[in-house]
């Protein structure tokens, strides 16, 4: 409208929100157009331009947020997944039982865990029971300053570990393999994928070309014989049990004299005090995982992202469990 007194004037109408050029409804049809394709596809669709078809996602963002309630959240999973090549990084914080994304943060830094920690009240870190995570120091310090008796609610991931020590078998089998070679022909020749592989997932041809190996005297077989025993050792139900068996597990790697597996054994040690948390509480990053995989189809289907805010919104409107749609256009969603 235009005012005499004042010139043209802006007001509030019952079909669209404060700010929005577009009508509620025809926001709504946008919102449910970005869960199918991206906001390229979307655009060219709905005969928008680039920047009002993201105007209207970071609007759906925003409105979530503000609506999410402060609910206590009892157990965490943090996560970093790639935003470019060349190891660019953003913190992905999972609320691990709704299977939401709760936060993304900047890198992977302290200062990108700690922001989401400073944004919670101190009774919402204190209801939280367990915390699952890599072994990386940022993400561990970050915790431990923020979460009262971190210490026993950090869990690092069976994943990770599981990975830390399917390297090292890896790097004995290299390094055995190189021996064998300069003496004539090897039997390790092509069979890296058997080492890494889970036997109980392995076809019959598979498994009767491996259990020769896995049987043999060979160093790679002793390396493979400690991996197995780890894995059985996340079974335990009793703290005390737990740290016995992981001992008497890391005990054995470290007399092995296979130096990736003492090197291995040597990180697990450290890192123990964590491992034996995510024993007892049973927890694991397994859903942070599953998001990071949804996220990277995310990003794949954008074909990539330059800026981290738009990626950040892009991963908060599709996996944040938000409520994205404009308030006045509720009534015509049914």
């Amino acid at each position: 409208m235009e005012c005499p007194e004042h010139g043209p004037r802006q007001i509030d109408v019952p079909w669209a929100e404060s700010g929005s050029r577009f009508t509620a409804l025809f926001e709504c049809v946008v919102i449910d157009w970005f869960k199918e394709a991206s906001i390229a596809a979307v655009a060219r669709r709905m005969s928008l331009s680039w920047t009002q078809a993201d105007g209207i996602m970071k609007r759906a963002v925003q409105r979530g947020l503000l609506r999410r309630e402060a609910i206590a959240v009892t157990r965490i999973g943090i996560d970093e997944t790639s935003y470019q090549k060349r190891h660019t990084y953003v913190t992905v914080v999972s609320d691990l039982d709704r299977s939401v994304v709760l936060d993304v943060q900047e890198g992977r830094s302290r200062q990108s865990i700690d922001s989401f920690y400073a944004s919670l009240s101190p009774l919402q870190r204190g209801s939280i029971k367990a915390v699952a995570m890599d072994m990386w120091p940022a993400y561990i310090n970050s915790t431990l300053a923020w979460i009262p008796e971190a210490d026993r609610k950090i869990a690092f991931d069976r994943f990770h570990v599981a990975r830390n020590i399917g390297h090292a078998v890896d790097l004995v089998r290299r390094q055995e393999h190189r021996l064998l070679r300069k003496d004539g022909d090897s039997p390790l020749t092509r069979s890296k994928y058997l080492w890494l592989s889970n036997v109980d997932r392995m076809s019959a041809a598979r498994k009767d070309r491996f259990e020769p190996l896995r049987t043999s005297s060979l160093r790679t077989a002793r390396a493979r014989a400690i991996k197995e025993s780890a894995t059985m050792l996340w079974s335990y139900a009793s703290r005390g049990w737990a740290q016995r068996g992981w001992r008497k597990g890391l005990a054995w790697a470290s007399r092995s004299r296979l130096a990736p597996m003492v090197k291995a054994a040597r990180t697990i040690r450290k890192h123990l005090w964590g491992i034996i948390n995510a024993v007892v509480l049973h927890t694991t990053n397994a859903t942070a995982e599953s998001m990071n995989s949804k996220i990277q189809r995310i990003k794949g289907r954008a074909c990539g992202y330059r800026n981290r805010t738009r990626f950040r919104h892009a991963i908060l409107f599709h996996l944040g469990g938000l409520d994205l749609y404009p308030a006045v256009a509720a009534h015509t969603k049914h």
